[in-house]
């Protein structure tokens, strides 16, 4: 019996049976609730608010977790529910990787008790969003530089800055901030109805039109005492971070490589031209094999690095392996698959565009495509490039 052209590897028999659980009820809530609504959700620009808690009654908001209502599943079976997210859309693996992997990993990891009781099982269901402010207008690559400030006044902090493309910012309950101090960087717990603290929304977006992308404005803006982080001070604690979101990107890229090349097959069988499909025509075979080759390299790429992951042997460097790796190709499938599609390649009607368009942001978000080139450069070298 021939391979099947979906799992030509038989990717499938390398899971065990809780992880292709999860992987279908994943799947089966994409195809049910994200499918059919989400190319409206992209060309109107929104991202549905209740989305948040049907995504928590799903169980993939921080759902790698431990403790506080969160579910403690393996990191090869989160890495299975961000394919199957983005299989759907980039902004809705976007959605829940920055809720669980940015601002709920921060508070699980470097919060105090009464911050992880406060927010993490209210974030776990959905019932409340947080989102990570890092990135400023004039700081992405390098954070070490980033302005927004905060200064003791009493037993008070106070934050002044601007933070820049900051998912889920706009419908965000909590901001996790990372601001410069005179200790060094700390990251405080911010909520969105504290006077001093506004977002701005950025529109016009040609990529990631079903996710909310917000500036986030701090002025004046007073929290308590007990905002901050206790202990961790410094890159250490955003980094981190970040390393977690990169992980859940290398396996979603894929799932946006898969919907992609699934067009392109079923269109191909479908399409004739000179009076057969055109899946018959040489060129048009080389294309769909260039897609299924990279596609499954890809997947066993994401579940290696998966198995590393769970086992603890997994580096930083070996994760920006497989975001430099994986959100390359995928861009490089959807390329290729829109060209089998032709014309209809550029509509709504097929989900080819609307991946494309998604990985072009993903491509630089969470590190950019030569930020990851210098982490493996130096990783092998020894000698680090960055300046």
């Amino acid at each position: 019996m021939p391979p099947s052209a979906l799992d030509f590897l038989e990717i499938d028999a390398l899971l065990d049976d809780e992880e292709r659980m999860i992987r279908d009820t994943v799947r089966a809530f994409v195809r049910g609730r994200v499918l059919p609504n989400i190319a409206q959700w992209f060309e109107d620009h929104t991202f549905p608010r209740e989305l948040s808690r049907e995504l928590g009654k799903l169980g993939v908001l921080g759902m790698h977790l431990h403790g506080y209502g969160c579910p403690g599943a393996s990191s090869v079976s989160y890495g299975l529910a961000c394919l199957e997210l983005e299989a759907g859309d980039s902004g809705i693996r976007s959605f829940a990787s920055v809720q669980g992997s940015l601002a709920m990993f921060a508070i699980s990891n470097w919060g105090s008790e009464d911050q992880k009781n406060a927010w993490l099982p209210r974030m776990v269901t959905g019932e409340s969003v947080g989102c990570f402010g890092l990135t400023e207008p004039d700081f992405g690559s390098d954070p070490s530089g980033i302005r927004t400030a905060a200064r003791r006044d009493g037993t008070d902090w106070v934050i002044d800055g601007t933070k820049a493309w900051i998912t889920n910012g706009g419908i965000a309950d909590i901001a996790i901030v990372w601001a410069q101090t005179d200790e060094g960087i700390r990251g405080f717990l911010v909520p969105a109805k504290t006077k001093g603290f506004s977002t701005h929304a950025i529109e016009r977006k040609l990529s990631l039109r079903a996710s909310v992308t917000s500036d986030l404005i701090f002025e004046s803006c007073r929290v308590p005492g007990d905002a901050v982080f206790p202990e961790v001070l410094g890159l250490r604690g955003p980094l981190a971070c970040l390393n977690e979101a990169r992980y859940g990107v290398l396996w979603g890229a894929m799932g946006a490589a898969r919907s992609c090349y699934e067009s392109a097959l079923e269109y191909a069988k479908a399409r004739k031209q000179f009076g057969r499909p055109i899946a018959g025509f040489q060129l048009t075979q080389q294309k769909l094999v260039k897609m299924l080759l990279e596609l499954n390299k890809g997947v066993l790429l994401a579940l290696h690095i998966g198995r590393m992951k769970d086992a603890g042997r997994a580096h930083a460097s070996q994760i920006s392996f497989g975001k430099l790796n994986n959100v390359r190709e995928a861009l490089a499938i959807a390329r290729e698959a829109r060209s089998v599609l032709g014309a209809n390649g550029v509509t709504l009607e097929y989900p080819v565009i609307r991946h494309m368009n998604n990985l072009e942001s993903v491509f630089t978000y969470e590190g950019t495509n030569e930020i990851h080139t210098l982490i493996l450069g130096e990783a092998i070298t020894g000698s680090n490039a960055f300046t």
